[in-house]
């Protein structure tokens, strides 16, 4: 057990706990960081080939793995990054499901991120009022913006000032470049539709597999706040629940389980900063709230748990023709790897929603020749392989909730049961974002094909069929992994959970800065503006603290 006192308990070491434990470790506060999972060498995380394809194959046929093969990171990684099914159960209804994707070891989800790296916008913010939304922001993009520029120097991440007002420029340190496909591709796009087509911001890859890639929180935020001294971690421990004092104005404890042996302990500390994963928070929340407990939490709003919300998306594969004098990017230097930043973004936003009668904005994210397969085993010769990813935005709902189920896992703890479903708003964004991408396609000189057919190899092409990214419908509601909401901010304790520097509105001491306490899901891929949260509650707090 940890021997060091400690005056703050951070719950997850993900991109959200990370930056939570840099931020108290600056101030020179000491922290305590609980992870559910394992603390892994490099050399465990990374695994090696064809290991990692032995552990895939064998928990795709036994069911551990259900959910993550329909995730192309899952086949780049090791699988071992994705949490085992079985031993981390949640349930959904029969006809709704949702694909719940899980990173339990130290670092969390942030190491398999995507490293996209976007800004929400103040429209963003700002639309949250209209009458459509029945939760609204009480921050702006002021409140974040000095945030995100000072986590994005210290990221390192690329990108491109592009002066838009749907997604506002970074600090970068300079694009990484489009291959000849794309540029070609841009010009044609902007040309005939006059949409932005941009460098996507973010991360390019981790070619040095002896270090933690920039992306994770274990080679970025939570390596910089262990190196100062002040943050320990305390691996393997399932947390249960928060323990107030008898007055119940303050948290005074939780409750953590050692999956090692099954022992149930009890830690104290001053704060308590929840960044566990959306629906783990929730989890977490509902098992310490009243209805639970005699002693519980008191949310006056009577919303935790509801609100649940993910990205809607779709996608379209196609080829372009290889123009004469276009030179062969698919080479062995890997210059033009599929990364965060290796990418390009069209960002389409809020503009076109009133006329076409849907609510909410969307980007479109693509790539072209950067997962290049061998001429051998390509169906179509001459040509290069690209695709296109809307994601689009989905409205608060209160019907899409996270609940305790009745069932318990291996120790006793309730499991999440999570039901959300796409409704008309959502379902007409998707057609909206298709029509799109089949016109930016044409334009660009593409054709459209089933990803089954990228590679003609019979037994790729039966898996690649079964994959719900392919069909026309948009995939279940957790298949973009970018799930926010059920524990919502604002500035009214009767309609939100949180209150504008994300402490509960009855226990002060208790911070929720993940993916919970979104009042919307906006478009952007959120984790860059999670950060940002975290950053500006734990300021916050820190003064708190010393008063």
């Amino acid at each position: 057990m940890i021997n060091k006192p400690y005056e703050v308990i951070i719950v997850g070491s993900g991109a959200t706990g990370g930056m939570a434990a840099l931020t108290m470790a600056k101030a020179g506060v000491r922290v305590l960081v609980i992870e559910r999972g394992p603390e892994l060498e490099i050399k465990q995380a990374n695994g090696t080939e064809p290991c990692n394809m032995i552990r895939r194959l064998i928990g795709v046929s036994t069911g551990n793995y259900q959910n993550q093969p329909q995730h192309p990171g899952f086949w780049k990684s090791n699988p071992l990054l994705y949490a085992n099914k079985k031993a981390n159960p949640y349930t959904f209804p029969a006809k709704s499901p949702f694909m719940w994707t899980q990173g339990n070891q130290v670092g969390g989800r942030s190491l398999t991120w995507g490293g996209i790296t976007l800004r929400l916008a103040d429209e963003d913010f700002e639309a949250s009022k209209d009458k459509q939304y029945n939760l609204e922001w009480p921050i702006s993009y002021k409140d974040l913006e000095s945030h995100y520029s000072e986590i994005e120097r210290f990221l390192r991440v690329h990108g491109n000032k592009d002066d838009l007002d749907q997604l506002p420029n970074g600090e970068y340190i300079g694009n990484l470049p489009f291959t000849e496909s794309e540029a070609r591709f841009a010009s044609n796009i902007k040309e005939k539709l006059n949409l932005p087509f941009i460098h996507s911001r973010g991360f390019g890859a981790n070619t040095d597999k002896t270090k933690w890639p920039r992306f994770s929180s274990l080679g970025s935020t939570l390596k910089e706040a262990v190196r100062l001294g002040k943050v320990e971690i305390l691996s393997n421990q399932i947390v249960d629940k928060i323990v107030l004092n008898k007055d119940r104005k303050a948290a005074k404890s939780i409750i953590v389980v050692n999956q090692k042996n099954g022992e149930r302990s009890e830690l104290e500390s001053k704060l308590i900063i929840l960044c566990s994963s959306t629906i783990q928070t929730i989890r977490i929340l509902l098992s310490s709230e009243e209805s639970n407990n005699s002693n519980g939490l008191i949310d006056p709003s009577n919303s935790l748990g509801k609100n649940l919300m993910d990205h809607i998306s779709t996608c379209r594969f196609f080829t372009v023709p290889i123009e004469k004098n276009l030179t062969n990017y698919s080479d062995k230097n890997n210059n033009h790897l599929l990364t965060g930043a290796g990418s390009f973004f069209i960002p389409i936003g809020r503009n076109r929603s009133t006329k076409n009668n849907y609510v909410g904005g969307y980007g479109i994210w693509g790539g072209i020749d950067r997962f290049e397969p061998p001429d051998i085993l390509k169906k179509y010769k001459n040509t290069k392989t690209g695709f296109l990813i809307g994601h689009g935005e989905v409205l608060p709902n209160h019907k899409n909730t996270v609940s305790l189920s009745k069932s318990k896992d291996a120790y006793d703890i309730s499991i999440p049961h999570i039901s959300i479903v796409w409704r008309e708003n959502e379902k007409r964004i998707v057609s909206e974002m298709n029509k799109m991408i089949e016109l930016i396609i044409n334009s660009g000189k593409g054709r459209i094909i089933p990803v089954n057919e990228i590679l003609n190899i019979p037994f790729t092409k039966q898996i690649l069929s079964k994959s719900v990214a392919t069909k026309n419908d948009a995939p279940p509601p957790g298949y973009y992994i970018h799930e926010v909401g059920g524990a919502p901010m604002g500035n009214d304790k009767g309609k939100s959970v949180l209150d504008n520097w994300n402490r509960l509105w009855e226990c002060r001491n208790v911070l929720v800065v993940d993916g919970a306490c979104w009042p919307t899901s906006s478009w952007q891929s959120p984790t860059l503006t999670m950060m940002a949260i975290t950053k500006r509650a734990c300021e916050k707090a820190i003064i708190d603290f010393k008063d």
